[in-house]
């Protein structure tokens, strides 16, 4: 039973005002970010390209209504989207968001291995992958959004061990390396990336067991698995003045 409201406050002399959530999924296919965009079914911006999102309910947080729109928008299934690193970025509170109504909007980033082709669903037309560097216009406010949850995820990458995620769970070097090189728009060297991760302790572990991956005319590379840790001591920075 939730608490009588306090003596002598109307809930009624404040204006009534929505709140939603939006989500920056970004995903790496073919050596490049992608971040999976809805169209919009329904007015406003019928037709537009946008980020998966929707109202909160009255008895839900916004974080299992970000879980619980992202499943309903894109067909992903429960399993997955419980399954995706998922992270508040910010509040977008501008009054004139949204033409419908004042809206606020408690916007989420996740990032995932590939994943399947998403479908649409609830009131999206469809769904599907955008190269992060040509959506084109987006529907609301959601250039924003997603320019700054971009600017959130290539900054973490500095100080957290975040580009697992972005890997499937048994991983060769190479392919963590892609994940910096391709947020972050720049070209690592091989052999100095791979001396930094080995020495940051709790980043990666061999993948005790597991098949070498193999391709191309080289030695078979070894395979490894998100560490334990969460932060980078000392940090992984992007070369100077080299950022995306």
């Amino acid at each position: 039973m939730s608490a009588a409201a306090p003596e002598g406050y109307d809930p009624h002399a404040f204006e009534p005002f929505a709140v939603t959530v939006d989500l920056a999924v970004f995903t790496v296919r073919d050596s490049r970010l992608h971040v999976l965009l809805v169209e919009r079914g329904e007015e406003p911006y019928r037709g537009h390209w946008a980020l998966p999102g929707g109202f909160l309910l009255p008895r839900e947080s916004a974080g299992d209504a970000a879980r619980r729109e992202l499943a309903e928008e894109t067909g992903l299934s429960d399993d997955t989207v419980s399954g995706l690193h998922l992270e508040q970025l910010r509040t977008y509170s501008d009054p004139d968001r949204d033409p419908r109504m004042r809206v606020v909007s408690v916007a989420h980033t996740a990032l995932v291995p590939d994943l399947p082709e998403p479908r649409g669903g609830g009131d999206a037309a469809g769904a599907r992958w955008w190269d992060a560097a040509g959506t084109g216009t987006l529907a609301f406010d959601h250039d924003r959004i997603l320019a700054d949850a971009r600017d959130r995820v290539g900054a973490k990458l500095e100080y957290t061990c975040l580009a697992s995620a972005f890997c499937p769970p048994y991983f060769t070097l190479g392919e963590l390396q892609q994940v910096y090189e391709t947020v972050w728009g720049v070209e690592l060297d091989r052999p100095n990336f791979r001396r930094k991760v080995l020495a940051t302790p709790g980043f990666v572990e061999p993948a005790e067991g597991a098949p070498r991956r193999t391709g191309g005319r080289g030695k078979p590379a070894a395979l490894y698995r998100a560490g334990d840790a969460t932060a980078l001591h000392p940090p992984l920075l992007r070369p100077e003045g080299r950022h995306a």
